[in-house]
């Protein structure tokens, strides 16, 4: 079966499960994610058997530490996601919930309301977890979903699509809701994002060149997911023990994720006192040091900053350190080089603190705490479906909501227009 033929087939499968998931009972859809979630702990040995074909294939290819953790399943990981279906059947349901209620001077009762999107396309990376949170997204929100990983994780998500499936619909979902591209060829990806007579929405998670790659070929409405160029800004009046913890934590608790820290600022008034230390704390955990002049200056183990650094996304133990005169100067850097995705400013100084949260141009905007917090499954949602970091329809983390729209309700008493 050729890649159009494979999604073709599985596109009207998920477009006619799309229909009857959008009318299923609350009840009905979380059982089968409580089935879904019990079912991947019971398989959890196949899954990881399935899960270490793909990091020996990885290893032999050379893949670096970062993407193989990324691939890397374990009993801690699969019980996350596990817990993370049974949050989101704990949430509520967004399905059907009236958002405004208007009557007309006519009598027209107009009622708006959540309806799910329809069928979603997800293409993500060597990230099998996303397979089993965005699916039960998609199932909670009442969407059929296709789902396209990367070719160096399809033994994991083959096996964990398989778990999910069987568990789920033996508990009641419509056969074909979800689904998974097995064709990992180009083509497969770039058809999937042409797949316009099935899906209503195609939603990329993964770095800048995938990412850029859907928002140039896709001819079916995409969300962009952001790449993490994420900032934290060391302010004057900082609290400099607090601001050593959260940087080590931002940059070192898993620096693989879009949610991790890339950039630190340092105000000119505690660069001295404050960076030495802190990077060598960090070099002590293994992290690479890039720095501008006057960070070079104070730390001679820094390697000297490029400008291609200060927009980089490492997704690695690396760290992009300048020294910077202001609040406004930290700003400007910010808002030239970010990602839009995740930014902090540890201060305490409450008015500075007010003014970065208003002029920095991003999805989540922290004081004092660290930018790894920016998470579907931190923020209450359950599991996320990606961290949006556009500014039509969704953003920051999307969860239930987000993966709805709406539409309009009207009754009448036999109305009619003069």
């Amino acid at each position: 079966m050729t890649a159009v033929e494979e999604l073709n087939h599985k596109g009207s499968l998920a477009k006619n499960a799309s229909y009857a998931l959008a009318t299923l009972s609350t009840s009905v859809k979380n059982q089968a994610l409580l089935a879904m979630a019990d079912a991947l702990q019971q398989e959890e040995t196949w899954i990881l058997e399935e899960n270490r074909k793909d990091l020996d294939a990885g290893k032999e290819q050379g893949m670096s530490e970062g993407l193989l953790d990324r691939l890397a399943l374990s009993h801690a990981r699969i019980d996350a996601m596990a817990e993370g279906l049974r949050q989101i059947a704990e949430l509520p349901d967004p399905v059907g919930e009236t958002l405004t209620q208007t009557t007309r001077p006519n009598g027209l009762q107009i009622d708006k309301v959540r309806v799910p999107l329809g069928v979603i396309g997800i293409i993500y990376e060597a990230r099998p977890n996303v397979t089993a949170d965005a699916a039960g997204l998609c199932i909670k929100s009442g969407n059929a979903v296709i789902l396209r990983g990367g070719k160096e994780a399809l033994h994991s998500n083959c096996a964990i699509v398989k778990v999910m499936q069987n568990a789920g619909y033996a508990a009641g979902l419509p056969e074909g809701c979800i689904n998974l591209v097995e064709n990992t060829q180009r083509e497969s990806a770039t058809a999937l994002m042409r797949l316009n007579q099935y899906l209503d929405v195609i939603i990329p998670r993964g770095g800048a060149g995938l990412i850029r790659a859907v928002l140039e070929n896709a001819t079916v409405p995409a969300i962009e997911t952001g790449t993490g160029n994420c900032h934290v800004y060391v302010d004057a009046s900082a609290n400099l023990t607090m601001a050593k913890e959260i940087v080590i934590n931002a940059k070192t608790q898993r620096p693989s994720v879009c949610n991790a820290q890339e950039k630190l600022l340092v105000h000119e008034s505690v660069a001295e006192k404050f960076l030495p230390g802190m990077l060598t704390a960090l070099q002590k955990k293994s992290v690479t040091i890039i720095g501008d002049e006057r960070v070079c200056a104070l730390f001679p183990d820094a390697i000297p900053a490029t400008e291609e650094d200060w927009e980089t996304e490492y997704l690695d133990l690396k760290i992009g350190v300048k020294v910077v005169s202001s609040p406004d100067e930290a700003i400007a850097h910010i808002n030239r080089y970010n990602s839009r995705h995740s930014e902090a400013i540890i201060t305490e100084d409450m008015e500075i603190a007010q003014k970065f949260q208003k002029e920095i141009d991003a999805a989540a905007v922290y004081v004092n705490a660290s930018t790894r917090f920016t998470d579907g499954f931190e923020f209450g949602f359950g599991a996320e479906i990606g961290i949006s970091t556009q500014k039509i329809h969704a953003r920051g983390p999307m969860g239930l909501a987000e993966l709805t729209s709406t539409k309009y309700v009207i009754t009448g008493t036999g109305q009619i227009r003069g």
